[in-house]
């Protein structure tokens, strides 16, 4: 039976699965590897920073996902269907690991994150 969101374990689970998804998928992992030239030992931490905070409101991240992709779509035109298909790979990634209120709430708040970005941007 699939548990909730409880530990900074579990977003670490929940983060590490979701980038091995991502490196697997043709149509986002370009932009990780060759446009953003993301350093994956780096950036993993940072990520579960943010998701920790956004479930825990722990203060552990610190940064400004808005001008990272700002900067990224001046160097490929980042389009509703590369955020769709991020959100579905996260989306579906929660739902495979964890079910309850918190893993709902991150999945809300990556949707909304999603949608502002694309506005913004």
């Amino acid at each position: 039976m699939k548990k909730d969101i409880e530990t900074r374990e579990d977003i670490e689970m929940l983060v590490t699965a979701f980038y091995d998804k991502l490196k697997k998928d043709k149509s986002l992992v370009f932009i990780f590897n060759d446009i953003a030239k993301v350093n994956w030992d780096k950036h993993l931490p940072i990520m579960f920073d943010f998701f920790e905070n956004m479930i825990f409101y722990t203060g552990s991240y610190k940064g400004n996902p808005m001008i990272v992709h700002k900067h990224l779509d001046k160097q490929i035109s980042l389009t509703s269907k590369h955020f769709e298909q991020w959100y579905h790979l996260f989306s579906s990634t929660v739902d495979e690991l964890f079910k309850g209120k918190r893993a709902g709430l991150v999945k809300k708040r990556t949707k909304r994150i999603a949608t502002v970005m694309q506005i913004k941007i």
